[in-house]
């Protein structure tokens, strides 16, 4: 019997993206239904509100997991595993080491190394089990270059319409006197391209500097001021990359109790910190300029609450689908702490408990959380704020839509 197109479009919606993959096996005709435009659209505009499965990722090259906290059980993919479980890699021939480099939109780029030391790179999409290797910049002196402490290979931006991925670029760079010089694989091209640009805040930058990538633009923290750097893969900075300086650099910088990072959440770049007084600010950046007009605030919030709570903390992430939550690390608990800043409720997560539901309808879980925690918790204090600045966090979030790998023969 032959359902109604009209009927199958109605019942297929309701089910969890989990479900919606294994449909598309079913026939050829569900297939092509379940990856029209028609039907993606109908179903991220009827499930804009569910929640979506996410991880805090860590950056510090070190032997521990790449996940510390796992966010499943979500409504829009319903899967009873932590993102990072699903990131499974399976190589052509024997590999001694894997190494993520780089999470962003749903994809993940990775280095292989073989038994004899060579290097293979691959971006994938781990839902779906669709990875594509990256053939071998046509460099002299590959070997030598990737062994330069400041060469980097960690970047990777895309570009997105309607909920999905269209094209990605894989991103190295190494950091000359008042440049960068971009090594740019385009999914568009399958072709590697070079590229000179002109960036005076280069001169303390190493292989350990991670970026965060939103929007086709990698975001770095300066360490030679309070900045961020920024260039755009997708539109470029014509004046090279663009300088923006945090918001209350001068009298109010020696009021605040925390290090300087970065995150994401709801689209946009967002910093976070706390003055003396337990009155954290959180700021957008709504302009890639460098001046006062660069940052939006847009909360300003007591945590005298979790003071008089006897909770000690430092930042962490903000949700990246909420920005009304913030999350925490409290040393003396030993957990996480999800604050939301509009009803200034707060829950404690500890890694030690059974796992439970947050405030986003997800089930949380931890990784080695506590382990990682404990290697860097001086670093947020602002008495030790003289070293070099490093992103420690970053967020990989499952897409809104099954989007398969751009580019060229994924396997």
């Amino acid at each position: 019997m032959e359902i109604p197109e009209a009927t199958l479009v109605n019942v297929l919606v309701r089910f969890p993206l989990k479900s919606i993959a294994r449909f598309r096996s079913v026939s050829k005709e569900w297939k092509l239904l379940i990856d029209s435009d028609f039907f993606r659209d109908l179903y991220i505009s009827l499930n804009s509100s569910s929640s979506i499965s996410w991880s805090i990722i860590q950056m510090k090259p070190q032997k521990l997991t790449l996940e510390i906290v796992g966010h499943h059980g979500c409504e829009r993919w319903g899967l009873s595993r932590s993102p990072g479980s699903l990131v499974s890699f399976f190589a052509e021939t024997p590999i001694n080491k894997l190494n993520v480099l780089a999470c962003t939109d749903g994809l993940v780029s990775i280095c292989a190394e073989t038994s004899d030391g060579s290097p293979m790179y691959y971006i994938g999409n781990p839902l779906l089990q669709e990875w594509f290797r990256i053939p071998q910049p046509p460099f002299r002196n590959f070997e030598r270059l990737r062994k330069h402490e400041r060469f980097s290979d960690s970047g990777l931006v895309t570009k997105m319409k309607n909920g999905v991925v269209v094209s990605y670029k894989i991103v190295w760079l190494l950091t000359h006197p008042a440049k960068v010089e971009f090594m740019i694989y385009s999914s568009d091209t399958g072709t590697w391209d070079r590229r000179n640009v002109t960036c005076v805040h280069t001169a303390l930058w190493t292989s350990r500097d991670k970026s965060i990538a939103l929007n086709g633009i990698l975001h770095w923290l300066s360490n030679l001021t309070s900045s961020i750097v920024a260039y755009d893969f997708y539109g470029g900075h014509n004046d090279g990359c663009c300088i923006i300086h945090f918001p209350g650099v001068g009298k109010d910088d020696e009021l605040r109790r925390f290090r300087r990072t970065f995150t994401t959440s709801e689209g946009s770049i967002v910093y976070f910190n706390e003055n003396v007084d337990r009155t954290l600010r959180v700021w957008r950046l709504v302009k890639y300029t460098d001046g006062p007009e660069a940052w939006q605030l847009f909360r300003e919030v007591s945590l005298v609450p979790l003071m008089e709570s006897g909770i000690n903390y430092i930042p962490v992430v903000m949700h990246p689908l909420n920005s009304e939550i913030i999350y925490f690390w409290s040393r003396n608990k030993k957990g996480l702490i999800l604050f939301n800043l509009r009803t200034q409720v707060f829950s404690l997560h500890k890694e030690t408990e059974d796992v439970r539901k947050c405030m986003d309808g997800c089930v949380l879980s931890f990784n080695r959380c506590s382990e990682y925690m404990e290697s860097i918790y001086t670093y947020f204090l602002s008495s030790f704020q003289n070293g070099p600045n490093h992103l420690l966090f970053s967020q990989y979030v499952f897409p809104r839509w099954l989007h398969h790998l751009p580019g060229l023969n994924p396997t």
